[in-house]
């Protein structure tokens, strides 16, 4: 008898969490716009839009916007042609450039739909971007971020319901127990999320009398994208970036062109539009990678003509610029440097760094390069502020070890003696890099125009990538090719 009472008391929690989540489900159900089946969400459509509108100051904040209204425009353009074919017309769309170098598009729910000017200056046609679009509209037209919030919404809330009634639900079985059902609830999502978005942008596309196949060409242009970037990154020393977000895994590139490709099989379009001259048109004068608002980096080199500064990071280093901060990664990443700005610093820059690191002895307060500055060398950490034009710099270098920072020290205060005011020469070489287009004549070829390129030793595999002649195609006389400048 007291056997049974233990199992029953074991299933118990189980059960009335289960019970929970079933009760949030009826009372949340809403038919989905694109199948008309029954999904589990728990907001109405004016509750999505709004949470759209308030993330969407937050991307904007983080990102910013681009800022060219002319290829805003177009891009908006044809956004909204896809928008009055998708299973949601009635719902209004937001498309926006992001001033952003990374490769992405994402959106947000209630139909804001950002797509970044890195990617922009990969694709090749008004097609291509038009995939991208749609797929965008699809996560937004099938109400995928609504249902995923939904269902962690539902895993808290059934959580908290069930452990008012069954306390061993706030143990550490219980917690345990809850992680399993929520990750249960949200694993899978991916998968048929990406793949139902990309049905609908094909879908949405052939509406729009755009060839679907075009999905195709973006799906191959990511994967070589991949492949390329594995090479520049084995020759850097640091680990591949992984792509997230449009067109992101589940599953592998591979498999997911002979879905898609066997999805939009029957989607033809008697005179598809193309758009490749209209396209590449628009993007001329593009920024390439860093922008003016971000700095730009050549051969290692930071320069900010606006912030008015310069510092060369150690040679071999993997430099990422982000909004929030530029960081630099060791070769094998044992040991990185960042920099970041303080507005409104108080005191000196010695009284800075004491509050920073904690540091009572071993501060140097030398100038550097004629700057107000201090320098604290820890255990742990190398510590320099520099001030310029009423604002702190502060860079600080950190390894995995003491010995790995013990072996880079050099090269980190190399990097934070480098900092100084931007000269004259520099603020012409600080510009941004931009696409423009050529002409290709006979015997033109991607390694001969990759000899007079700024892109560096892998200006030839960046020329093929952006024309979508990656690994080994060439121009054809007469044709339209990028190139940065």
């Amino acid at each position: 008898m007291s056997s049974y009472i233990a199992n029953a008391m074991k299933i118990r929690p189980m059960k009335i969490l289960l019970a929970g989540l079933c009760l949030l489900s009826l009372a949340g159900c809403a038919q989905n716009p694109v199948t008309g089946q029954q999904d589990f969400v728990m907001m109405t459509e004016a509750q999505e839009v709004a949470i759209g509108r308030r993330d969407d100051a937050v991307v904007r904040k983080q990102y910013h916007v681009y800022p060219d209204k002319a290829l805003q425009d177009y891009i908006n353009q044809v956004g909204q042609r896809l928008a009055k074919d998708s299973d949601r017309p009635n719902l209004q769309y937001h498309f926006t450039v992001l001033d952003s170098p990374e490769v992405n598009a994402f959106a947000l729910p209630g139909g804001y739909v950002y797509i970044t000017r890195g990617i922009l200056a990969y694709l090749n046609s008004e097609a291509e971007l038009a995939a991208v679009l749609g797929h965008e509209i699809g996560h937004v037209a099938a109400r995928h971020g609504v249902r995923q919030q939904s269902a962690a919404e539902a895993a808290n809330i059934g959580l908290s319901v069930a452990s008012i009634f069954v306390p061993e639900i706030n143990t550490n079985v219980g917690y345990n127990l809850s992680n399993l059902l929520g990750g249960a609830l949200l694993s899978g999502y991916g998968r048929e999320h990406e793949l139902e978005a990309d049905r609908l942008g094909a879908k949405y596309m052939a509406r729009a009398d755009y060839d679907p196949q075009a999905m195709i060409k973006v799906l191959s242009l990511l994967k070589e994208q991949e492949e390329f970037d594995a090479v520049v990154a084995k020759q850097e020393g640091r680990q591949p970036n992984h792509y997230h977000g449009l067109f992101a895994s589940h599953p592998d590139n591979d498999t997911r062109l002979k879905q898609v490709v066997g999805e939009a099989g029957h989607l033809v379009v008697d005179h598809p539009y193309e758009g490749h001259k209209a396209y590449l048109e628009q993007i001329v004068g593009l920024v390439f990678n860093d922008s003016d608002e971000q700095g730009v980096i050549r051969n290692n080199k930071f320069m900010h003509a606006k912030l008015g500064l310069a510092l060369t990071f150690p040679r071999g280093w993997h430099v990422q610029n982000r909004p929030d901060q530029l960081l630099a990664i060791s070769p094998q990443g044992k040991a990185a440097i960042q920099l970041k700005a303080d507005n409104k610093p108080a005191g000196t820059p010695f009284d800075y760094v004491r509050r920073m690191t904690g540091a009572r002895s071993g501060i140097d307060t030398r100038n550097i390069n004629h700057l107000p500055a201090a320098v604290a060398s820890l255990s742990g950490s190398i510590t320099g502020i520099i001030y310029l034009h009423g604002k702190a710099y502060i860079i600080q270098g950190h390894a995995k070890s003491h010995a790995a920072l013990d072996s880079y020290r050099n090269e980190i205060l190399f990097c934070i003696r480098s900092f100084h005011a931007l000269s004259m020469i520099e603020r012409k070489q600080a510009k941004p890099l931009k696409i423009t287009l050529i002409t290709a004549r006979p015997g033109d070829t991607y390694a001969k125009l990759a000899e007079y390129s700024p892109l560096g030793k892998n200006a030839d595999g960046y020329l093929r990538l952006i024309n979508g002649a990656y690994p080994k195609g060439e121009p054809a006389p007469g044709q339209l090719v990028k190139i940065v400048e």
